[in-house]
């Protein structure tokens, strides 16, 4: 397996900064699925030198950032004729950081998205899929992920653009049972709506929302549900973004992802239908 690595340079300035709090905590699940890092110069450079699970991981260097080792990374993951493909990336995101939003940062996103590969952007995120991997792999259950897994004690927001909702709607009534072991599940307007209905259809109490529905995302329901993240009450995001759509109120969707990076070793969240439906089925199977 490969995936792409990259982190802001807070995420790695000292042996304590949130890329190697990843390390630390997944380092024996990532050699035990044989995961190659293929990580971007001052990344790499950064985990040589400080060297948290000594020389232990398979590790490939790619060209510093302002050579082009990003922009690398978001060809590999649309995948090269030669074979050289990621099946998706880490990107420890520093939210004020401005390369996070230089068109190269942007762009591993959106081909992740549109691939339907992981773009994992949080310390939790990159802990969460490592566990999920090692799941579908038959190996045991980790308790040092058993925080990630305390479904009962947690928030989670379900949001969708437009031409994401009937994916969203899709996904909701496939995993169900695993959604509804949430302790309280949120969503923007007319999402949480329809998120209602399909719970009602399917025995959920009727004078119970199964969601709670803050506003349309257009009219600050996303920064309503960033400010619940900021303060520790809503621990995962499953966000179906539409990368082909110019969104009218991009900014607000800009400040729930930022949000999730401010606090990114206790906020997960997936981006794509396919990577939702991964998380969800290794999801079930940890419990049983």
């Amino acid at each position: 397996m490969r995936l792409g690595l990259a982190a802001n340079r807070l995420h790695h300035q000292d042996g304590k900064a949130a890329l190697f709090r990843w390390l630390r905590a997944s380092g024996d699940g990532l050699r035990e699925l044989q995961v190659t890092l293929h990580a971007v110069g001052r990344t790499f450079d950064a985990i040589v030198r400080h060297d948290p699970l000594q020389g232990a991981l398979r590790l490939a260097r790619y060209p510093y950032g302002r050579d082009g080792g990003l922009m690398k990374l978001v060809a590999e993951v649309v995948g090269m004729e030669d074979g050289r493909t990621l099946d998706g990336a880490v990107y420890l995101i520093d939210p004020v950081d401005p390369s996070s939003i230089f068109p190269e940062a942007i762009a591993l996103k959106r081909q992740c998205v549109i691939h339907g590969k992981p773009f994992i952007s949080t310390v939790a995120t990159a802990r969460d899929w490592v566990e999920c991997e090692r799941v579908h792999a038959g190996m045991a259950a980790d308790a040092g992920a058993d925080d990630l897994h305390a479904f009962h004690e947690q928030t989670l927001a379900l949001i969708a653009h437009d031409a994401m909702k009937p994916a969203m709607l899709a996904f909701a009534d496939a995993h169900f049972d695993v959604l509804s072991r949430f302790a309280e599940r949120v969503a923007t307007g007319t999402t949480g709506q329809r998120l209602n209905e399909l719970a009602w259809s399917r025995g959920w109490p009727t004078d119970t929302p199964w969601v709670t529905r803050y506003q349309s995302g257009p009219m600050g329901g996303d920064a309503q549900i960033a400010d619940r993240v900021l303060e520790g009450r809503c621990q995962r995001a499953i966000f179906f973004e539409d990368p082909h759509v110019a969104r009218q109120h991009e900014a607000d969707i800009q400040l729930l992802e930022r949000a999730v990076t401010t606090v990114t070793d206790q906020a997960v969240c997936i981006t794509a239908p396919r990577v939702a439906a991964r998380w969800a089925s290794a999801a079930a199977l940890r419990r049983t």
